[in-house]
């Protein structure tokens, strides 16, 4: 492969926050006409060091070359100024301005009597049809479009500025398939004019298929740069995390080794537990000690019937009994009292509270169901969150830290945690896994694991199927807002037993 010019060249980087380093000696090579990966689980420095390239956060010690010319990166303006261009993830969009205004925003095209709108129009048209998006209205408020095409609009307004260095963070999260492919063909394109590419992402797939060259962090240190073609999966999974990659293996053959059968009384046992437009009236029981998967495409009935069960919505048919006590759930707070823990799939609006510490997240529940008159004690609080560091991997410098500044990784493991203190019999976690790396992955699977053989019931939903199979006792499957029948999982049990019975015709369906 010919190696094009260096144009970004990051040397010994180094970056503190309140004297606790979080870059220590990082270096990034940055060419033209290439497609560089910066990879590493969450928390591993990705965006510290991102942000000392584009002089949003002061660098300690190192040095940062542009085009060969030492450069003190000294802000957006100026790294803008210098060609770097950056998406990401949260698109930083007005949503009260137009497309072309969000567009072309710091760049409009003037004229003698100021800003030319037909320009900026016709302007951002122009880079809209290069990311197959030619026929959205330049004049549209951003406020009506999907998250997906603000997402695109984000990244038109990065190639206004025609970059020679873009950065792209997360920028197909929230994409879908077709639209996965038309923002590649068009990153594809840029890399062919000769612009040099950072791309930042924890889709395997999208990596492999797009990137040149990969540069891998770990705990805020350099591991190394390489060639995309000289690794495979699990050589690069093994460099993010310092595991092997035979850990998820060994995690799926453990669980088969100590798959559980029920036996005795369910602890929780719906019965025709149903919402009106939302689920039919579904039958299920989970015991103790096993964990039970639920299956099924977005919209299935999943995530509803997850919400029935953790009181996040209210039942309007069927029974539901925990521990062989008819319960009325009403809330979430009440299916707490009923030893019932869920973790919904949307973890910033109904699971972290952003303004709150690590610490304050995870004694909140506690504190709740024990009541605001006994206040936790400081030591109180230390012995519980003891317990969860070592548990869950945490770091001890992210405790007192607001919740809202730690990786997604951290920030499930904090609500794992907070949900664990109050000891719940039935537990329930929606997406857990979506969105994080592939180091916090594994620790949240195994410590579901370690629940389900400590006596807890737990059930496990994400859009992963490995993760599903990996993991679960039994499997429950749902389509249209149904439950179309259980799989006892077992070696014969794979991803492909799943997906054909969601597409099977439900009249024609096996009996499992």
């Amino acid at each position: 492969m010919k190696l094009g010019r260096p144009v970004v060249e990051m040397t010994g980087i180094t970056v503190e926050f309140s004297g606790v380093r979080v870059l220590d000696r990082v270096d990034l090579t940055l060419r033209s006409g290439e497609i560089h990966a910066l990879m590493g689980e969450n928390g591993a420095g990705k965006s510290t060091l991102i942000g000392a390239l584009t002089g949003t956060l002061p660098i300690l010690a190192g040095e940062v070359r542009i085009y060969g010319e030492e450069r003190t990166p000294a802000g957006v303006a100026r790294s803008r100024a210098e060609g770097i261009a950056t998406v990401f993830q949260e698109t930083h969009l007005s949503p009260h301005l137009t497309v072309a205004e969000n567009v072309m925003i710091g760049n409009e095209v003037r004229g003698t009597f100021g800003i030319d709108w037909k320009a900026n129009r016709a302007r951002t048209a122009e880079v809209l049809t290069r990311l197959g998006l030619g026929d959205l209205d330049p004049g549209r408020s951003l406020s009506s479009l999907s998250p997906a095409v603000k997402q695109l609009v984000a990244v038109a307004r990065a190639l206004v500025l025609e970059p020679r260095v873009l950065i792209l963070d997360e920028p197909t999260s929230s994409l879908d398939a077709a639209e996965v492919q038309t923002l590649l063909r068009v990153v594809r394109g840029l890399r062919d004019r000769g612009v040099a590419i950072l791309f930042v992402s924890h889709f395997l797939e999208q990596v492999f298929e797009i990137a040149d060259r990969m540069t891998v962090l770990r705990e805020g240190r350099f591991v190394g740069e390489y060639l995309a073609d000289d690794l495979d999966h699990a050589d690069l999974i093994s460099k993010m995390i310092g595991e092997d990659i035979a850990a998820l293996k060994a995690l799926r053959s453990e669980r088969l080794a100590h798959h559980y059968s029920a036996s005795g009384d369910p602890t929780l046992r719906a019965s025709a537990l149903g919402r009106r437009g939302t689920l039919d009236p579904t039958d299920l029981e989970l015991s103790r000690g096993e964990v039970v998967g639920f299956a099924g495409l977005h919209g299935s009935g999943r995530t509803e019937l997850a919400r029935l069960m953790g009181g996040a919505e209210r039942a309007d048919s069927g029974e539901l009994w925990v521990d062989g006590v008819r319960v009325h759930l009403r809330s979430p707070g009440a299916a707490l009292r009923s030893r019932i823990a869920l973790s919904t799939e949307n973890l910033r609006e109904e699971g972290i509270i952003g303004g709150l510490t690590a610490r304050e997240n995870i004694v909140l529940a506690l504190q709740a169901m024990r009541g605001w008159s006994r206040p936790l004690s400081r030591g109180e609080q230390s012995a519980l969150i003891e317990t969860y560091l070592e548990a869950l991997h945490l770091s001890p410098r992210d405790i007192d830290r607001p919740i809202e500044e730690l990786s997604g990784g951290t920030q499930q493991k904090i609500l794992l945690a907070r949900l664990l203190a109050t000891r719940p019999h039935v537990l329930i976690l929606d997406e857990p896994t979506r969105g994080i790396d592939i180091g916090a992955k594994l620790d949240i699977q195994r410590r579901v694991a370690q629940l389900a053989g400590d006596g807890v019931a737990v059930v496990f939903i994400s859009s992963q199927l490995e993760e599903v199979v990996r993991l679960s006792d039994r499997i429950v499957v749902l389509k249209d807002r149904e439950k179309i029948g259980e799989l006892s999982n077992g070696p014969g049990v794979t991803v492909d037993t799943i997906v054909e019975m969601i597409a099977a015709d439900l009249d024609g369906a096996p009996e499992m």
